[in-house]
């Protein structure tokens, strides 16, 4: 399961299927210094997204 406090790079790396909704929602450097060691609220915080909805979709995309 994915949660907020989890660092966008480490998400990428376990589970590269959430690249598609990542790059959805307007997170178009993955490979940039912020994902290392920014956490996925940071990024949605920063990028003005729900981060609920968020969240919900990544969940939703791994478990397909």
């Amino acid at each position: 399961m994915i949660t907020k406090e989890m660092k966008i790079e480490e998400v990428i790396q376990k589970h590269p299927e959430t690249v598609e909704i990542f790059m959805k929602y307007g997170f178009h450097c993955l490979g940039c210094a912020s994902a290392s060691f920014e956490n996925i609220e940071d990024g949605a915080t920063v990028h003005g997204i729900d981060i609920e909805k968020f969240i919900k979709e990544l969940n939703e995309i791994i478990k397909k």
